[in-house]
């Protein structure tokens, strides 16, 4: 299967391999992904290409050495790939990437902090269903007013703030409040500011 993937963040300065033997990592928990960016690294030259699909196991395996380079998956089964990440560029691994299901600006933010090279997005792995909180459904769905309201809230902004802000009374900012709370599955501000700051809904 061939796996497309779109290059979101890069960091100046640092080398990459080129085409040529080299040694690599790939830490993905979905097999057809693992051995498709595992098959994309043969390719470009990996003289040799170490394939895990947890945290444990990759932790255990980087024990042995230091490879050329380590593409992690941001969300792996057993924990994060880009803590993963970050602990293997503090014990010598100078290269790595990270692979994700969507472009959410708090990752890229991490993956950027724990020094990797590039943060890319799988073209494949973001096609597939979500199901629960990793459905983006319920924010997709607010209107432009919901999202002016829970832009205010973020801004800590009380219902009589929100409503003398937008021309509305008291009644009409809670029950968009409430409609928000029924598309995004939580009535609680926090969680609601949260979900909606995670998909760049609000800012």
């Amino acid at each position: 299967m061939e796996v497309g993937v779109t290059t979101m963040v890069e960091r100046a300065g640092v080398p990459v391999p080129r085409p040529g033997r080299f040694a690599a990592m790939v830490v993905v928990a979905t097999p057809s992904l693992r051995e498709s960016v595992a098959h994309t690294l043969r390719v470009l030259g990996a003289r040799h290409v170490l394939e895990v699909a947890t945290v444990t196991e990759a932790r255990q395996k980087a024990g042995a050495g230091i490879a050329d380079i380590c593409v992690a998956e941001a969300g792996l089964p057993d924990g994060s790939g880009i803590t993963l990440v970050r602990d293997l560029r503090a014990a010598g691994w100078v290269r790595a990437l990270v692979l994700a299901t969507a472009d959410d600006p708090y990752s890229v933010r991490a993956a950027v902090s724990a020094g990797v090279r590039a943060y890319l997005v799988s073209a494949a792995a973001s096609s597939a269903p979500r199901t629960g909180a990793e459905r983006s459904d319920g924010v997709d769905s607010l209107s432009a007013r919901e999202i002016q309201v829970l832009q205010l809230v973020a801004d800590g902004k009380s219902n009589k703030d929100i409503g003398e802000e937008l021309g509305l009374s008291a009644l009409t900012v809670k029950s968009h409040l409430a409609r928000i709370a029924r598309k995004l599955g939580t009535g609680d501000r926090a969680e609601m500011v949260a979900t909606a700051l995670r998909s760049g809904a609000i800012a």
